[in-house]
Parts: C-alpha cells; sequence; structure tokens
C-alpha cells in the first residue's frame, strides 16, 4: 500500500497558514487559490474541498489573522491598568504589527466583518471588548462604544495606511505625529464620555 496523498491529508488550518507564509513572502497577490496550491504542492481542487475558492480563502485567512493579532495585542497589555497608558499599547501594537507583517494588516483590515456570521461576530465582540479593556470604558452606552471604536479604528487605521503607502512626506517625525494623533484621541474619547453622562 502506497503513502497517502498530501490531498488526502491536508487540513484547513494547512492551507490558511500556507496562505499566510505566501503573504508574508510574496505580499497580498500572493493570496489565491492557485498560489497556495502550489505553495503546498497540491492542485487546486484540494484547497476547494476545505474553502469556498479565493472568497472562502481570503475570509479564512483575515479571520486567522485578526485572532493572531487580537491575541498579540492582548499579550502586550497584560498587566498594565491605567487607560492611557493601556490605549497607547494597544495602539503602538497595532502600528507594530502593520510594520512586521504589511500584507496581513491590509487582508486583515479590508475584510469586511459581518454581524450576522457566528465566526466574525465573534472576533467583532473580541475587538470591542479589547478597547473597552484598554480605555476602560465600562460605563459607556453601547452607542458610545462604537462611536469611540470607529473614531479610534479609523484614526490608527488611516494613519498606518497613509504611512505604508508612503504618503507622509513632509519634514515631520511620524513617530511623534503618531503620539500627537493618540493624545488628540484620548481627549476626544473624554468628550465622549462626558458627552454620555
Amino acid at each position: 500500500m502506497g503513502r497517502p496523498l498530501k490531498e488526502n491529508s491536508l487540513t484547513p488550518q494547512d492551507v490558511v497558514q500556507a496562505a499566510i507564509n505566501c503573504l508574508d513572502r510574496d505580499g497580498e497577490t500572493a493570496l489565491g487559490v492557485n498560489r497556495v496550491a502550489q505553495e503546498l504542492g497540491v492542485k487546486p481542487p484540494a484547497i476547494y474541498k476545505h474553502l469556498d475558492g479565493n472568497t472562502g480563502l481570503r475570509r479564512a485567512v483575515a479571520l486567522e489573522i485578526w485572532r493572531t493579532y487580537l491575541t498579540d495585542c492582548q499579550s502586550q497589555m497584560t498587566g498594565i491598568t491605567e487607560p492611557h497608558t493601556l490605549l497607547r499599547v494597544k495602539a503602538q501594537a497595532t502600528r507594530n504589527f502593520a510594520q512586521r507583517y504589511p500584507a496581513r494588516y491590509t487582508v486583515m483590515m479590508q475584510y469586511q466583518m459581518r454581524p450576522t456570521d457566528p465566526e466574525e461576530v465573534e472576533i467583532i465582540q473580541d475587538s470591542l471588548h479589547l478597547l473597552q479593556k484598554s480605555l476602560q470604558l465600562y460605563k459607556l452606552s453601547e452607542e458610545a462604544l462604537i462611536d469611540v471604536m470607529r473614531m479610534v479604528n479609523a484614526a490608527i487605521y488611516g494613519f498606518i495606511t497613509r504611512e505604508q503607502q508612503e504618503l507622509m512626506t513632509l519634514n515631520r517625525s511620524t513617530d511623534r505625529s503618531y503620539e500627537v494623533m493618540l493624545n488628540a484621541l484620548l481627549v476626544a474619547i473624554e468628550y465622549i464620555q462626558q458627552s454620555d453622562h
């Protein structure tokens, strides 16, 4: 009896990990069934047994990246209790993640999470709870918390995206500008807290 075919021992996690390896090495354009099948040394139909084509592959990879990112942020925030410090640690962890894994960050941030999908809503909730913990916004209404989350995410994502695209060309330290933005966000969050009560 011969060895089992590689296609038969393949798992969805194998496919996702191979896709992430392709992303890290070759960038976002490498995220496709044909490229991942080549990476694994299998034919594309073997991937379709586990994921629904390129759409399913992108979804599975984005969710895995989100989980890794949230775990990474959580580990860096452990033991810190001061809200302003927590926000800065989370914001810096996000920027570091984007700098270390630019293609992963792009895929993660461009994937539209659906609150109707149980797996995706779990990640949305984990992300919301992490922000809530980092800012200790436990007394905010749900609407105000969503406003804060959208504002913080838009500011940090916008900054990192412009930085990755090398659009920050003025003669000013991007590290310093990032710090100024975080300070401004903290003032804005305090305003939302006061308005919410």
